[in-house]
């Protein structure tokens, strides 16, 4: 509830009430801040400063409205009126030439007032969660603009020539209704970080693959069936998101995404990935989880500085070989397969921490698995595991072993056994054999006794079992 004032001459010594914020002895006030502090209207004290003040915060209050007195600071170079109640924005704001950068996000503004446009020196506007239907032709022409805000608004297009703003370098129309983008927008050759989430598009927009020095694209949420080859025409691209689509192929000539790191998939309708994936060398994060894939390319294995690598929720059968070149890889997620056994090539991912493989199909694990000494947590439950290989002992940094969904504890202690075949030492314990989860519910239905008990939990049912 504390406001703020900062003098040009001196620290604070003084105090304006009724918001608790302090004056000089010269009344020299640059920075006033009256966040959080209940506020129904802009406190008259602000207008005393109107020559020196030069940021102003009234952040989390209930104002309805701007005073035409406040628009008198003409020294303003910082508003910030976010979470508010404002319905407009009044055409006065025209007088504050200095301002710098314009926060009204979380308001109930509907639109910007055309002469916008003479606040030529705006270079930051934070306008997001509004109901902003569309921009006038007048925001145009802030051609110092380098960050534009306006996620989850109604826009439904942008200015034809929205392009003129030159200078930007960041842009987020995330949650709006934009199916196109203004061709114009290939004049922004400086933009690093477009986010498209959350909206309309069912093809990638054209424009995209002009704005050359783009390094984070965001296009999640919305209905693309292809990830076309023009988008490898983004070099420097480093972040994409394309997750949440209705991708259904992926372009070979994505290895033209040369500098990217991360790289995510997830929850589209691919069956295949190209091999041209493997030629993505700086990928540190990759994840396509709950997409249809049957098989991975054994190009993955090219990918070394791979750190994260999650292909949850698809098809799969079995794992490349080629995984154990991921020597950098630090989590791996392989859950809700079909997986009926590893490559003994994993034991080579020795700086693997986490590991889960909850859901597939698994009977027996590899030995090398024993190799992989940097694992803390690994998740095994829902699988068909008659015993663990001996090896587990030296997994010395294991800190959670998961064998069931509903195990009460991350750690349940093991205990050796001779494998009744092999006569080889194995670990087991009370929850081995496992069994698939349609066994339970066969289980639960077939035995009335059970049936009564819905109070049971999985593991109080396998013991009843036993």
């Amino acid at each position: 509830m504390q406001g703020r004032a900062m003098t040009t001459k001196r620290k604070i010594i003084g105090r304006l009430v009724p918001c608790r914020c302090f004056r000089g002895e010269e009344e020299i006030v640059s920075v006033l801040d009256y966040s959080h502090c209940g506020l129904q209207q802009v406190p008259k004290e602000v207008f005393n400063f109107e020559r020196t003040l030069e940021e102003l915060y009234l952040d989390a209050n209930q104002i309805e409205e701007l005073p035409k007195q406040l628009f008198n600071c003409q020294a303003l170079r910082k508003l910030s009126i976010p979470d508010n109640d404002l319905s407009s924005l009044p055409t006065t704001i025209a007088s504050l030439v200095n301002l710098r950068e314009l926060d009204i996000s979380k308001n109930g503004i509907q639109d910007f007032p055309e002469n916008i446009k003479c606040c030529k020196c705006l270079t930051i506007i934070e306008a997001s969660v509004n109901p902003v239907s569309k921009l006038p032709d007048g925001f145009t022409q802030l051609l110092n603009l380098t960050q534009l805000y306006l996620n989850d608004a109604f826009l439904e297009f942008l200015p034809a020539n929205f392009g003129r703003l030159v200078k930007l370098r960041i842009l987020e129309l995330r949650e709006n209704h934009l199916k196109t983008l203004p061709k114009s927008m290939h004049k922004l050759t400086q933009l690093e970080r477009l986010d498209l989430g959350n909206n309309e598009f069912s093809e990638l927009p054209e424009v995209l693959e002009q704005i050359q020095n783009l390094k984070e694209l965001w296009m999640d949420n919305n209905s693309l069936q292809i990830l076309p080859g023009s988008i490898g025409k983004l070099k420097q691209l480093v972040y994409l998101d394309m997750s949440k689509n209705r991708i259904e192929t992926v372009d070979l000539d994505i290895s033209g995404c040369e500098g990217l790191e991360d790289l995510l998939l997830s929850s589209n309708m691919l069956q295949q990935l190209p091999d041209s994936i493997g030629l993505l060398k700086r990928l540190t994060t990759l994840k396509v989880d709950d997409n249809q894939l049957t098989i991975l390319p054994n190009a993955i294995g090219n990918l070394s500085l791979l750190e994260e690598f999650d292909c949850s929720c698809n098809e799969l059968e079995s794992l490349p070989s080629t995984i154990g070149y991921l020597h950098n890889l630090r989590t791996l997620a392989v859950d809700e397969n079909f997986l009926p056994e590893l490559p003994r090539e994993i034991g080579s991912c020795k700086n693997v921490t986490v590991m889960s493989l909850r859901s597939n199909k698994l009977e027996f694990l590899p030995d090398e698995i024993g190799q992989m000494q940097k694992l803390r947590v690994l998740n095994l439950s829902d699988n068909r595991l008659k015993n663990l290989p001996f090896t587990f002992t030296k997994l010395k940094e294991l800190a959670a072993l998961w064998l069931s969904d509903n195990q009460s504890k991350a750690l349940i202690p093991l205990q050796t056994e001779a494998h009744p075949e092999t006569k080889q030492r194995v670990l087991t314990n009370y929850m081995f054999p496992q069994q698939p989860r349609f066994f339970w519910l066969f289980f639960f239905f077939c035995h009335s006794h059970v049936r009564d008990r819905v109070q049971y939990t999985d593991a109080e049912l396998f013991l009843c079992s036993e």
